[in-house]
């Protein structure tokens, strides 16, 4: 599989031969979505605003980062925020899960561990995500909903739709899946509310930044290091994400000398995985180390990040929640 992504950002012939699948991809997805919008199909309308954080191409774009600024924003400015999530990677018994910094990635994914811990709010996660809205709901005082991704899960209405964009990648090749990264078409970002662009400046969003904060050891939390305080030695960087290229670049930004181990996206690692045949230490993301805090050393280390976005976008959506609340 990991080939075919690596397609997806070149001019490689095979997109020529998956083109036909493509198009009746993108002809479903817009139909699918017609369906909703004609109401052949149920959308359930929740009593608080939702606000979807999502993207129209497959992996990582910087969602979660996003989530947890976002949550933060709106607690500063008197709401309530809960955050709904896939899981993605976990498998429970039986859903919907409340998640907690202590949760099991086995069973409610990385992500939502990371926001729950990050963003001091409540966090359910569940396959459908109407569910797992209700549930906050019923369950918390919130009054306002975010889902971490979903923007194509239609059967949850919503009231304001941000897409983050990876400004590394973009789109690809601009194909819809399986012949391009895309899960429905660019024109669709014609109808969302707000696009945020993750990296270099684009007239044509708002713009992300993700900083690296300190490092904090993954066997002892307590103990915490500048990155420049990395850069007299060798290191280890380990990315289990959608986009780990993005992580290695910002610690060679650094000046930091790395060996680079990129693994699949939501990778469940085990301690084989960071065994390298010697004791140098290892950086790793945030969400990779949710996953390794178990068989934790002395020489692994996490990343935090710290996200600033620019042009007053937490006034915007504040404004717009305003009139929701209005209107209503």
């Amino acid at each position: 599989m990991k080939w075919l992504i690596n397609t997806w950002y070149n001019r490689h012939p095979i997109r020529w031969f998956l083109a036909p699948i493509s198009g009746l991809f993108r002809l479903i997805t817009t139909l699918r979505k017609a369906g909703y919008k004609q109401v052949f199909f149920k959308q359930s309308k929740l009593i608080a605003p939702v606000i979807i954080v999502g993207n129209i191409s497959v992996g990582g774009t910087g969602k979660t980062p996003f989530v947890i600024w976002l949550v933060k924003q709106l607690q500063l400015a008197g709401y309530k925020p809960g955050v709904i999530s896939r899981g993605y990677g976990g498998q429970s018994e039986q859903y919907p899960v409340a998640v907690n910094a202590n949760s099991a990635p086995a069973i409610v994914g990385d992500e939502p561990i990371i926001i729950a811990k990050q963003a001091a709010c409540p966090v359910v996660v569940s396959p459908k995500r109407v569910e797992a809205a209700n549930f906050l709901l019923a369950h918390y005082d919130c009054d306002i909903i975010i889902s971490d991704d979903g923007l194509q899960h239609y059967a949850l209405a919503r009231d304001i739709e941000i897409v983050i964009v990876d400004s590394q990648r973009q789109f690809g090749n601009q194909y819809c899946l399986p012949a391009g990264p895309l899960r429905e078409p660019i024109s669709r970002l014609l109808t969302v509310d707000f696009i945020v662009s993750n990296g270099h400046s684009d007239k044509q969003a708002f713009n992300m930044t993700l900083h690296p904060a300190q490092a904090i050891n993954l066997a002892d939390p307590t103990i915490k290091r500048p990155i420049a305080s990395f850069q007299s030695e060798p290191l280890h960087a380990v990315a289990g994400i959608g986009n780990p290229s993005r992580f290695f670049d910002s610690l060679q930004q650094n000046k930091l000398t790395i060996t680079a181990h990129p693994f699949d996206d939501h990778h469940a690692f085990k301690s084989s995985d960071l065994n390298f045949g010697d004791q140098h230490q290892i950086l790793m993301t945030e969400k990779d180390a949710v996953k390794c805090t178990n068989f934790a050393k002395k020489n692994m280390w996490y990343l935090p990040v710290n996200v600033t976005v620019d042009n007053r976008l937490d006034q915007l959506i504040i404004q717009k929640i305003a009139g929701i609340n209005t209107d209503g």
